[in-house]
């Protein structure tokens, strides 16, 4: 059998030398790459696609450009071109001031918590998300320090979002901040398609976003990150060697700090090192799965579909106090914050559309130990009443005898409250009438 490819094979028979041949069996069709090039294994089989139509695809990542602190540049213009770092508190928010902003210094900050994002200006000193803030602190002293409004961010994500739906319903939510797009079966260029996205997004909120456009999810995230801020990557099959193999494990979505440290100690730095590496190698130093994943990913393979509406498992609330809270001493406080949790989870299951019969607590200690426990309810509810009382049974079955840094409150076993109402009227038996014999 003889097949017409459109994955720009060519670029694999020019580059490395390869021939392929065609596999069919009774649970895959691929086409087979194997090296004859001295440098590569004869061993090295590439799957270049597991439905001859994936070449087909166009994926598009889209980014916001440092989303939370762009959003506080909206509202305070004076801090552009600035370092900003958003992980303040309450306490951090600015004052007005002879008609002008006093904000305070990052240098200022006392006490635990991670940074939430940065200006590109206070990245430029190595600040960076999920640092301590007393480390950023240490590295940019005099950047400016923000405290965090999620209600404002989740905001502006619905106004973008909303905007690119409509040039396209193709979506994939995957985050406050960023977003999959199936271009496939759009009749304009990636270019053209890309520079209309950023312009709808631009004008719904003043804010700009990176583009990456490839045949797949996996290749997509990665171009969105190369050339940010307000970038756009449009990669082609072809150019995987000459752009993605250069840079570093790190840069695949799923590869770790942990699987980069062990990729290293083997001598794999580069994605292109790790294209090279043969799978049994990558077996015997990792699991099964994952081995065959980094195999593929290497290569630019991913078949993963855009997932237009993926229902939720669970919705959750969580908070990271200031300082830890003792169960006793501060009660009060522990008391409003795991009503407010419930209450928040309830509102987010009602706007959502969703009810939910099982209830659960995260408890994380001062000493980081991590309880949870849960409750499963008869019927479903999205009542902040039921949820508290069922929430606080939970909270009752733990030992409260050490300071508290963290209180989450969870809801799973979800359904959507269409479904449940469906699912009653078809459950729902029939009347019993009984006519009588007409006299």
């Amino acid at each position: 059998m003889k097949w017409s490819i459109n994955f720009s094979v060519e670029w694999f028979l020019l580059r490395l030398l390869f021939n392929y041949r065609y596999e069919n069996n009774a649970t895959t069709q691929v086409y087979v790459i194997e090296s004859e090039n001295a440098d590569f294994d004869v061993s090295n089989h590439l799957y270049l696609s597991q439905q001859m139509n994936a070449a087909h695809r166009r994926i598009a990542h889209l980014d916001m450009d440092a989303f939370y602190a762009s959003v506080e540049l909206l509202r305070y213009p004076e801090l552009r071109g600035l370092p900003v770092v958003i992980a303040g508190r309450s306490e951090h928010a600015p004052v007005r001031k002879n008609d002008q902003w006093v904000f305070s210094r990052l240098q200022e900050y006392s006490g635990r918590g991670v940074v939430t994002t940065a200006t590109y200006e206070a990245r430029a000193s190595g600040v960076f998300s999920g640092m301590s803030v007393m480390k950023a602190a240490h590295l940019a002293p005099q950047a400016i320090l923000l405290p965090v409004d999620y209600a404002c961010y989740r905001h502006y994500s619905h106004q973008f979002k909303s905007a690119i739906a409509t040039i396209t319903t193709q979506i994939e939510n995957t985050g406050i901040d960023e977003i999959y797009l199936d271009l496939s079966q759009m009749p304009e260029d990636d270019l053209t398609l890309a520079r209309r996205i950023k312009q709808v997004v631009n004008r719904a909120t003043g804010l700009s976003c990176s583009i990456g456009i490839a045949p797949n999810k996996l290749l997509a995230k990665i171009c969105s990150d190369l050339d940010k801020p307000d970038g756009l990557t449009i990669l082609a099959p072809a150019d995987i060697p000459d752009r993605i193999w250069p840079l570093t494990v790190g840069k695949i979505n799923g590869i770790g700090p942990k699987a980069v440290k062990k990729l290293s100690e083997l001598g794999i730095i580069s994605i292109g090192q790790l294209a090279q590496t043969n799978l049994r190698f990558l077996q015997s130093h990792f699991g099964h799965s994952y081995s065959v994943w980094l195999y593929e990913a290497a290569r630019g393979i991913d078949t993963r579909p855009v997932i237009i509406h993926a229902e939720p498992k669970s919705i959750s609330r969580e908070i990271t106090f200031e300082r830890d809270l003792h169960p006793r001493q501060d009660r009060i406080l522990l008391t409003q914050a795991f009503t407010r949790l419930c209450i928040q989870v309830a509102e987010d299951l009602q706007q959502k559309g969703y009810v939910g019969r099982t209830i659960s607590i995260k408890l994380r200690f001062a000493d980081f130990q991590t309880l949870t426990r849960d409750l499963s309810l008869t019927v479903h509810t999205a009542d902040p009443t039921t949820i508290r009382r069922t929430a606080g049974e939970c909270l009752r079955r733990v030992t409260l005898n050490k300071k508290l840094r963290l209180l989450g409150v969870k809801v799973s076993t979800l359904i959507s409250t269409a479904a449940l109402q469906d699912s009653r009227f078809a459950m729902q038996p029939e009347l019993p009438f009984e006519f009588a014999p007409e006299r």
